[in-house]
Parts: C-alpha cells; sequence; structure tokens
C-alpha cells in the first residue's frame, strides 16, 4: 500500500512539474514572438515609412507610453512611473493567479502573462511599447497594437469564455 501511495506521489510531481515546463515554454515563446516581430519592425521603421500589407493592413511604428490602446498616455514621468510600477504588481499578482491555478486556467494566465511581460520589458527598455499593426478599412483605423497585445487579449477572451461557458453548465 506504502509503494502505491508513493507511486502516486511522485507520478503527481512528475505531472506537476511537466505542467509547470509547458507554461514556462509558453511564455518565453510568447515573449520571444513578440520581441522578434518588434525588433524587425523597429530595425525596419529606421531605414523606411510603414510596410503597406494590403487594403486593411499596415504594419507602422507607433510608441505607446499608455497602456493598452494608447489610454493613459502622459508626458509626465512620474505618472509614467506610477503605471508601470502598478503594472509590475499586476505582474506579480498574475504570477501567483498562474501559480496557484488548476491546468486550463493555468495555461490561460500563461498567455496573457507571456504578451504582458513583452510590453512590461519594453516599458522599462523603451519607456514606451511599440505597437505597429495598423488595421482600417477606409479613413477608420482600430488602435494601433503589437503582438504581445494579441496573446493578452486572447488570453482575457479565451478565460471570460471559459467562465461563461462553465456558469451556463451551472444553469
Amino acid at each position: 500500500m506504502e509503494v502505491l501511495r508513493q507511486f502516486n506521489k511522485n507520478k503527481f510531481s512528475l505531472s506537476a512539474k511537466k505542467n509547470n515546463l509547458i507554461c514556462v515554454l509558453l511564455v518565453f515563446l510568447i515573449f520571444s514572438f513578440d520581441r522578434v516581430s518588434k525588433i524587425k519592425i523597429i530595425e525596419h521603421q529606421l531605414d523606411n515609412n510603414s510596410l503597406y500589407i494590403n487594403d486593411f493592413i499596415n504594419l507602422e511604428l507607433v510608441w505607446n507610453t499608455g497602456i493598452g490602446f494608447g489610454f493613459l498616455s502622459a508626458e509626465s514621468s512620474i505618472f509614467y512611473n506610477s503605471i508601470t510600477a502598478l503594472i509590475g504588481c499586476v505582474l506579480i499578482f498574475l504570477i501567483y493567479l498562474t501559480i496557484k491555478s488548476k491546468f486550463l486556467e493555468r495555461i490561460l494566465f500563461t498567455i496573457i502573462l507571456g504578451g504582458a511581460l513583452g510590453n512590461f520589458y519594453d516599458r522599462l527598455v523603451y519607456f514606451a511599447v511599440p505597437d505597429f499593426i495598423d488595421i482600417h478599412y477606409g479613413k477608420f483605423h482600430w488602435f494601433t497594437f503589437n503582438i504581445a497585445d494579441i496573446f493578452i487579449t486572447l488570453g482575457i477572451i479565451l478565460f471570460i469564455t471559459k467562465d461563461l461557458l462553465r456558469k451556463n453548465e451551472k444553469n
């Protein structure tokens, strides 16, 4: 009986380590994809203006000192640093939630965390976040965004969808 208990304990331990490794790898991949895309667009913009893709998408570098979609942009360094410190605290809380969550929620938090770390890195290094994906139709332009924003938004949408589906199952 003791052997069986020890086997189950080791099996759980290996499974938890595997899940943690998957999450760390996912954060690293998202962060790296975001970094490479931003480095490439910054290098391109040094020599050129915007990059025309088609009638609906351009790649044009915009430096965002605010948070999502340029919200709370300000010239004040005190305000910028306060927002950056607040984002740092949110990231620490997100890491805590990721560690304490079940596997599905952990993956969703990991997707958000990978993107959030990408933008946080930019805030620390460039003192602004490089946004460059410009989606438009005619004269209407959506907010310019980046790869990190895509993963943050995707993770939040999937998390909300999961909760809505779970709530519907209970009803």
